[in-house]
C-alpha cells in the first residue's frame, strides 16, 4: 500500500493496473478544468477533494470506487439568492471497453459501468464532472427555513378556463353525412 498524499489527480487512468497495484489516491482536481460543473454552477471552491481506490472484485472485475467533496454556490430559483451547497459524492465505477452491452448487463448492479478509451484509460476528470453535474439539485432552493420569500409570499396565477372553440374537425361530420 502505497502512502496516501494530497496530490493533483490524473486526468486519465488505466484501471486495470492501478487496480492490479491496489492504488489508492487521496488528492484533488481543479475545478477550473470543469468548465461544464462551472457553467452549472453560481461559483465553486477551487478545488474537488476525492479519494479513490482501485480493487479488483471476487469475480476479478475491476472496480474504482470512492467519494468527492467540495462546496458550491448555487442561485435559489425562489428568491434569486445566492447559498451555499455542500457537495458530497460517493461514486463506484467498472470501466467497460466500447460501451459493449453485453459487459453493461452482466455488471452487478453496484457498479456504474465507464467506458474506457483505445489506450485502457478511463477520463477520470470527465467522469468525476459527470458525477458532480449529475448530484446538484434539479432546482436549486435555500432551505425554507432560510429563503427571504416565504410560502405565503408566493402567489399562484389563476388560470382562465379555455374559450369554447369549435371542433376543427365537425367540417368532417358534415361530410359524413352526404
Amino acid at each position: 500500500m502505497r502512502a496516501m498524499q494530497k496530490v493533483k489527480l490524473p486526468k486519465l487512468v488505466d484501471p486495470i493496473k492501478s487496480a492490479t497495484k491496489r492504488s489508492e489516491y487521496r488528492g484533488v482536481m481543479l475545478t477550473s478544468d470543469m468548465t461544464r460543473l462551472q457553467n452549472a454552477v453560481a461559483g465553486i471552491d477551487d478545488e474537488v477533494d476525492i479519494n479513490v481506490k482501485f480493487k479488483k472484485d471476487e469475480q476479478g472485475l475491476t472496480y474504482f470506487e470512492g467519494s468527492m467533496q467540495c462546496s458550491a454556490s448555487l442561485l435559489c430559483q425562489r428568491c434569486n439568492d445566492i447559498f451555499s451547497h455542500q457537495m458530497n459524492v460517493s461514486f463506484c465505477f467498472s470501466p467497460v471497453q466500447g460501451a459493449d452491452k453485453e459487459d453493461i448487463d452482466e455488471l452487478p448492479d453496484a457498479y456504474e459501468p465507464v467506458e474506457v478509451n483505445d489506450h485502457g484509460e478511463v477520463n477520470l476528470l470527465q467522469t468525476f464532472e459527470d458525477e458532480l453535474i449529475l448530484s446538484l439539485p434539479i432546482v436549486a432552493l435555500h432551505a425554507e427555513k432560510d429563503c427571504k420569500v416565504k410560502a405565503d409570499d408566493m402567489s399562484f396565477g389563476v388560470i382562465e378556463p379555455a374559450d369554447e372553440r369549435p371542433n376543427p374537425f365537425a367540417v368532417l361530420k358534415e361530410l359524413k353525412r352526404d
